[in-house]
């Protein structure tokens, strides 16, 4: 039996033992609103209730690759383009009570997606949707307060960060990161002024040569851009002052 510095005899069987999960609240903006996914839980407990997509941690596996693996599984994308996807960790939940099962810690994750196709439900999933974020009901374990976490997090971090541009397809138009930043934050902003801190900031988006994009208007076709090489914004792109996050 192995023992501690202090020379005490370490005993593993005098520690209750707890699982550890992971859980994702993974938000994309479609249909002109910010939406995040969730799943209509297909057992016990909370059987039909709504929750974030997550599961346990293997024993063979970090928790990092637990939520890259996750991600695939309920979004329907392969692993490889999973792995492609921005993924970053929020926060650990660990309050002794959050799970009726047992006790359970789990690692969150906070995930910026383009907009996808319908997920698909697995695990103890019995069904997985978008839905709008906002709009969605109480959720099972303490999710709601992971979700409502996860939400200021994005909104904080596309302030200083290039993260924005993981809600765009690969080549975006600047109508369309516009859109995600006003989506994200809920408020509207002055085209020309956001135009012109977007192109200032150094490394953020780089364009695309030739390419254009046909936006519905009666103007012309718009430049297409993609993300640089930068990761963070100088100086930071800031929410209009009292406005809503």
């Amino acid at each position: 039996m192995p023992a501690h510095r202090s020379g005490v005899p370490y005993d593993a069987h005098a520690f209750e033992p707890f699982a550890v999960a992971v859980d994702l609240a993974v938000f994309t903006v479609r249909e002109g609103g910010l939406h995040v996914l969730l799943i209509r839980r297909g057992e016990e407990p909370y059987l039909g209730g709504w929750a974030l997509p997550g599961g346990f941690v293997r024993p063979d596996e970090s928790a990092d690759e637990a939520a890259r693996r996750e991600l695939a599984e309920e979004t329907g994308l392969s692993v490889r383009t999973a792995a492609g996807l921005h993924l970053e960790q929020l926060r650990t939940y660990s309050e002794p009570g959050r799970d009726p099962r047992m006790r359970v810690v789990s690692v969150a994750y906070a995930a910026l997606v383009p907009d996808l196709p319908e997920p698909r439900s697995g695990g103890d999933a019995a069904h997985a949707q978008w839905m709008p974020a906002g709009a969605e009901r109480a959720l099972a374990f303490d999710h709601s307060r992971i979700l409502a976490d996860a939400r200021r997090r994005v909104g904080a971090r596309i302030e200083y960060s290039c993260l924005a541009t993981s809600f765009c397809p690969p080549e975006f138009t600047l109508g369309e990161l516009q859109q995600v930043y006003e989506t994200v934050w809920g408020t509207a902003l002055d085209r020309p002024n956001f135009r012109r801190k977007v192109l200032a900031s150094p490394g953020f988006l780089e364009p695309v040569p030739g390419a254009a994009r046909l936006t519905g208007g009666r103007g012309k076709p718009a430049a297409l851009y993609r993300a640089g090489p930068a990761t963070a914004l100088h100086p930071p792109l800031l929410r209009p002052e009292g406005r809503p996050a």
